[in-house]
């Protein structure tokens, strides 16, 4: 799966210029209120996020959100309708600081990674960016 992502295989709706910051204002607007970002990174066709649900906010609920209000704002940006995202989405109980910082850091490289950047922090839309 990670090697078909980092392909670019599916539509890469995120690659489009105009939508990067449609998705980063989403993670970062409830940060330290519903959650804590530890971590983030767009991807031209899927996003990582390393982060604590806060008080009686599930993990469901938070990707729910950014799932439900990035595809109304993408859709219109895109002038379309449809599908954004899927349905599931992929996590991971993070189990010791280790396992954290493997983590941070697999999210922050993941452009250099997949060949979109040569360094991290040069990588726009992500936690890692420079910018």
């Amino acid at each position: 799966m990670e090697a078909a992502l980092d392909a670019g295989y599916g539509e890469a709706f995120l690659a489009t210029e105009a939508i990067g910051p449609v998705v980063e204002s989403a993670l970062l607007y409830f940060d330290g209120e519903r959650y804590r970002l530890h971590a983030w990174c767009v991807m031209p066709n899927h996003v990582h996020a390393l982060l604590t649900p806060m008080l009686d906010h599930s993990l469901s609920r938070i990707v729910h959100t950014w799932k439900s209000f990035t595809a109304k704002q993408i859709n219109a940006v895109l002038n379309r309708t449809g599908k954004v995202w899927f349905e599931e989405y992929f996590d991971r109980k993070i189990r010791s600081e280790r396992h954290f910082e493997d983590a941070r850091f697999y999210i922050e490289e993941n452009p250099v990674k997949a060949g979109l950047s040569c360094d991290a922090g040069a990588w726009r839309y992500s936690s890692a960016s420079c910018m």
